[in-house]
C-alpha cells in the first residue's frame, strides 16, 4: 500500500464523510501547481474555488503569516489590534465602503447581513422589515441564516424548518424582484455573478433595478462578493461593472489568500447599524487572519493582479468560446473575468468529465452541476491558461456520457 492509498483509507476512518473528495492526497502546492502524497504534479486551474488569489503558497503572504505569528496571533475583541485597523482602512480606501466587520469565512459573513438587515430597521422603529428577498440557484452559504438564504433546495434536504421569512425570485428577472419587495422587507441580496449557481453573470438591468427598487421602498441592497469580489472578475469588486454600491455587501475566498478570513462592509448609512454587543465574533479579526489579507492587498498591487485578471480573463474566455464553437459536448460559455463557465452539453457526464480532466493532470471543479469552473489565481499565466485549456479541449472532445 503506498502512503496515498495509505492516507486515503485514514481519511474514510477518522473524517465525516459530508465531503466527497477527488481519490487523492494534496500535500504540497506552489504557485499554481500542486502535488500529491504520491509525488504527482497537478496544475491548478481552479483557485481553491476562487480562495487563492495570490497562488499557493506565495512567499510573500507566507513570510507575512510567519512573521505575525511571531509577533502577536490572537487577542480578544475587547481590544483594538493594529492589523485589523490597518485591514479595515486598506479595505475602505480601494471601496464605496465606510465601516468593516470582520469573521471568518463567507457564511459568518453573510450571516452578519442577515443580522444587520433586522437589527437595522429595528432600532429605526420598523420591526415589521425582517423579509429578505434572494433569488433561486444562489449560495450564500451553509450555516442556518446563511442557507436559508440559499435558493437552492438541494442544500435544504434534512435542515428545515429553516429561517423564516425569505422570498426567493428568479434571478435577473426584475419584474419579479418589483412585485416581492413589499414594506416588510429588510433587505434584497444577490451575488453579482452566481458562482455555485452555474457562473451566471447578473445583466445592467437587473442590478441597477434593484438599486432603484430598494430606494423607492425603503429596503437595503446587499451584494454577495465572496467569490466575486477581490479582483476575480477583472474589477476589484464586481459591483464595479454595474456601477451600482448596495448599502453592505459580503467578502471572504480571495481576501486572506487561503488563510480563513471574511468581512462585511458597510456605507455610512449602515455604519452604527449593529451597536456593541449586537454582534460578534471570537476569532474575528484576529491579528493573524487580518496579517494575511494585507499581504494578501500588496500581492495584488505590486503584480497587478486586478488587470492580470481582466486581461487574462478576457483571454479565457475568447479561448473557452474558441472551444465551444468546435466541439458537441457544450452549449456555451459565461462569466467575468477569471471566473469562466463552460456550459457542458445534456447528456455529458460532468463527475465523469471531472474525474477525467483530474487524471490528466489539471485541477478544475463544476458549478451548478453542469458547468466546468475554470476560476485559477489570479496571477496565472498564458501558458498555464494554454496548458490546461488543452487538456479540458481533449478530454470534452471524447468527453464520458450519461448512462
Amino acid at each position: 500500500m503506498t502512503r496515498q492509498d495509505d492516507m486515503l483509507r485514514t481519511a474514510k476512518e477518522v473524517q465525516l464523510g459530508n465531503y466527497a473528495p477527488a481519490p487523492f492526497v494534496l500535500t504540497h502546492g506552489r504557485g499554481r501547481r500542486v502535488t500529491d502524497a504520491s509525488g504527482r504534479e497537478y496544475l491548478d486551474l481552479s483557485g481553491g474555488i476562487s480562495v487563492l488569489s495570490v497562488g499557493h503558497s506565495h512567499p510573500t503572504l507566507a513570510a507575512a503569516i510567519g512573521e505575525q505569528a511571531a509577533r502577536l496571533m490572537h487577542v480578544s475583541n475587547v481590544f483594538y489590534n493594529d492589523r485589523a485597523i490597518e485591514l479595515a482602512a486598506a479595505i475602505c480606501a480601494r471601496t464605496p465602503f465606510s465601516k468593516v466587520y470582520f469573521c471568518n469565512s463567507g457564511s459568518e459573513a453573510n450571516e452578519s447581513l442577515l443580522k444587520l438587515a433586522r437589527r437595522f430597521h429595528h432600532d429605526r422603529g420598523d420591526a415589521k422589515r425582517v423579509e429578505l428577498v434572494s433569488t433561486r440557484k444562489s449560495f450564500h452559504g451553509r450555516t442556518m441564516g446563511s442557507l436559508s438564504l440559499t435558493g437552492q433546495p438541494k442544500y435544504h434536504v434534512g435542515m428545515e424548518p429553516l429561517v423564516q421569512g425569505v422570498t426567493f425570485i428568479d434571478f435577473n428577472d426584475l419584474d419579479a424582484l418589483d412585485a416581492a419587495v413589499t414594506d416588510r422587507t429588510a433587505a434584497v441580496i444577490f451575488e453579482p455573478v452566481q458562482a455555485e449557481g452555474g457562473i451566471i453573470v447578473a445583466t445592467e438591468e437587473f442590478v441597477k433595478g434593484a438599486r432603484r427598487i430598494c430606494d423607492e421602498r425603503g429596503a437595503l441592497l446587499f451584494f454577495d462578493e465572496i467569490q466575486t469580489g477581490y479582483g476575480r472578475t477583472g474589477r476589484f469588486l464586481a459591483q464595479e461593472w454595474f456601477d451600482t454600491v448596495p448599502d453592505a455587501c459580503s467578502l471572504a475566498k480571495g481576501i486572506g489568500g487561503g488563510f480563513p478570513l471574511g468581512a462585511m462592509a458597510v456605507t455610512d448609512r449602515l455604519e452604527h447599524g449593529l451597536p456593541p454587543g449586537s454582534h460578534a465574533s471570537t476569532f474575528g479579526g484576529n491579528p493573524l487572519a487580518c496579517a494575511a489579507g494585507l499581504a494578501v492587498l500588496h500581492i495584488m498591487d505590486e503584480e497587478g493582479l486586478v488587470e492580470n485578471s481582466a486581461r487574462l480573463g478576457e483571454y479565457l474566455s475568447d479561448r473557452l468560446t474558441e472551444i465551444d464553437a468546435r466541439l458537441s459536448t457544450t452549449v456555451g460559455t459565461r462569466g467575468l473575468g477569471l471566473l469562466q463557465g463552460l456550459v457542458l452539453a445534456d447528456d455529458v457526464d460532468p463527475g465523469a468529465t471531472i474525474a477525467a480532466v483530474h487524471a490528466a493532470g489539471v485541477l478544475l471543479t463544476l458549478a451548478g452541476g453542469n458547468v466546468v469552473r475554470v476560476s485559477p489565481s489570479l496571477n496565472v499565466t498564458r501558458e498555464e491558461l494554454d496548458e490546461g485549456l488543452a487538456v479540458l479541449d481533449e478530454v470534452l472532445a471524447d468527453a464520458p456520457r450519461k448512462p
